[in-house]
């Protein structure tokens, strides 16, 4: 059962990113819960993904720390981070099968990669993860015989083959259609009641935000660094940050909300006026 005071296994403090001259974020930290489903969100450009991959240590940080399980990843060379990646899987944007695999053999490559179990045993775990992400009986399919829904849920069972503590998404529903899209986002909330692993999820789809975030954090492009934190609910109705509450109320905001009003008065005299004509 998740509770307020729940231990944290994420610590991310003062962490800056930056390529080349191009600053991404300053003094970023907040911590991610176990258990929670925890979501990282934000405009177009304000770093969501990139502080994404640093939490995984494919990026490393100009400064700060990430602490994972109570390992500071960022100080780990690339040997000590395989034992660390062992802890977590990941559920990229696309869903990054191997092409010319079956499901069964793309889910096997972790278990393959990471243990001696013999092959029997691997072949049980792999149908007990299609059956978990609703695909059993898929287990010789290729990936280019699945529509884009099934293809995340297969990329989730592969990222759940080690039973990861951890697990972090992507924007798992992006280019899904809207029923494909719920039915996601409601096996994630089910796997993490069930299950109680940790997730944590880059997204701007604010009706998934609110199906399944227990909290969130905010980045915010132009202060760089995050502006938001807390309940999506909350924020949504009783943010003080214009910022926050446009987005969560799905407003543009000031010189934004006044240019796309004059735009759409422009069009609308345009059509009355190729009727008039």
């Amino acid at each position: 059962m998740k509770t307020a005071d729940a231990e944290p296994i994420i610590i991310v403090e003062h962490l800056r990113a930056e390529f080349g001259d191009n600053l991404i974020f300053r003094d970023v930290s907040f911590q991610v819960k176990r258990g929670e489903i925890f979501v990282i969100l934000g405009g177009s450009g304000c770093g969501k993904t990139t502080l994404l991959k640093h939490l995984i240590g494919l990026y490393r940080p100009t400064a700060g720390k990430v602490l994972v399980n109570g390992v500071d990843i960022v100080a780990q060379d690339p040997s000590e981070m395989e034992q660390v990646r062992k802890g977590t899987g990941m559920l990229f944007q696309a869903g990054a099968l191997f092409g010319s695999m079956t499901l069964a053999e793309n889910i096997a490559v972790p278990l393959q990669q990471y243990t001696n179990l013999p092959a029997k045993i691997i072949d049980l775990i792999v149908r007990m993860k299609l059956s978990l992400v609703n695909l059993t009986g898929y287990e010789n399919h290729l990936p280019e015989e699945l529509s884009g829904g099934m293809k995340k849920r297969a990329g989730l069972a592969r990222a759940m083959a080690l039973d990861p503590p951890i697990l972090f998404f992507d924007e798992p529903s992006a280019g899904l259609d809207p029923v494909s899209a719920v039915e996601l986002d409601l096996l994630i909330k089910g796997l993490n009641a069930a299950l109680g692993t940790t997730m944590v999820i880059v997204t701007h789809e604010l009706q998934s935000i609110y199906l399944i975030a227990d909290r969130i954090i905010m980045l915010d492009k132009e202060t760089k660094g995050i502006i938001a934190e807390g309940d999506p609910r909350e924020l949504r109705d009783h943010a003080t940050e214009p910022k926050v509450s446009n987005f969560f109320n799905r407003k543009p905001a000031g010189e934004e909300y006044i240019r796309l009003a004059q735009k759409l008065r422009l069009e609308m005299t345009l059509v009355e006026t190729r009727r008039g004509g």
